[in-house]
């Protein structure tokens, strides 16, 4: 029987709304595309997400109609369910009406996953910043885990626990992004105390650079900054950056460690 090659699944996330989930999960595919990778986003933040209202995009059909079919015996191919953007991403948005969020349950996502995981190189999964059953199941199932944090208190408080859980149980698959760009005048810690409070190493930043007032006319144009030529132009060092997370996130050498009779 051949051997399909499984896609790496890339979970997207932060303890604080408004760290920046939704951007840097679109120019994480863009930078995949821009590799050549087939690209899947899942917006998995089930009440509020906002890929589809970024990308502007015509949608059909969601996560909720995947689940739904799933559980009628209905589903046949996760294509079945796919909006593409461009030749190399697709998306399945999340569900229109927050009602159906609730129909949602965690075993589908993992099937949803599994079916998704032949088809494509990365899938990129945005959620939501509430540590609940079902975003506990998506980063324990996926390859990696990109904790998004910012220069505020609270959301440096909240990922040092989040960490503490991952490193309780001696699961390491996770990296850290400081998403300096978010809000270029806060400045209340430095990256010494931010390291200090989470008691973890910063992977990544995204730098002040990154800020452009223009970025809301990407969003009512529907396109992905690091795909338009002239911002990959004024960005060079960040498109670099941001290339090197990317490859990172995705290397064979990531392995989850996970404590035994846990």
């Amino acid at each position: 029987m051949p051997k399909f090659k499984k896609a790496k699944t890339i979970c997207i996330t932060s303890t604080k709304g408004g760290v920046g989930k939704t951007t840097v999960t679109l120019n994480l595919a863009a930078v995949y595309s821009l590799l050549n990778k087939k690209v899947l986003i899942i917006d998995l933040d089930l009440y509020s997400g906002g890929i589809a209202l970024s990308l502007n995009a015509n949608i059909d059909k969601t996560v909720f109609n995947v689940v739904d079919d799933m559980m009628n015996n209905r589903f046949r191919s996760i294509l079945d369910y796919t909006t593409k953007y461009n030749e190399n991403i697709d998306i399945i948005p999340s569900p229109k009406d927050p009602r159906q969020a609730m129909k949602i349950e965690s075993k589908y996502i993992d099937l949803l996953l599994y079916n998704a995981e032949i088809k494509y190189d990365v899938i990129l999964i945005d959620t939501t910043h509430v540590l609940n059953h079902l975003n506990l199941t998506i980063m324990d199932r996926s390859y990696n885990n990109l904790f998004i944090i910012t220069n505020d208190a609270v959301a440096l408080k909240n990922t040092k626990s989040l960490i503490a859980i991952f490193n309780d149980n001696l699961i390491d698959n996770y990296k850290i992004l400081y998403n300096e760009s978010i809000d270029i005048f806060r400045n209340y810690f430095s990256l010494f105390d931010m390291k200090s409070i989470i008691k973890a190493n910063i992977d990544y930043t995204l730098s002040k650079n990154f800020y452009t007032k223009s970025i809301d006319n990407y969003l009512i144009a529907g396109k992905i900054p690091f795909l338009d030529t002239k911002f990959q132009k004024t960005h060079k060092k960040d498109l670099e950056n941001l290339k090197n997370m990317a490859n990172d996130l995705i290397a064979d050498t990531k392995k989850k460690k996970v404590k035994d009779n846990v």
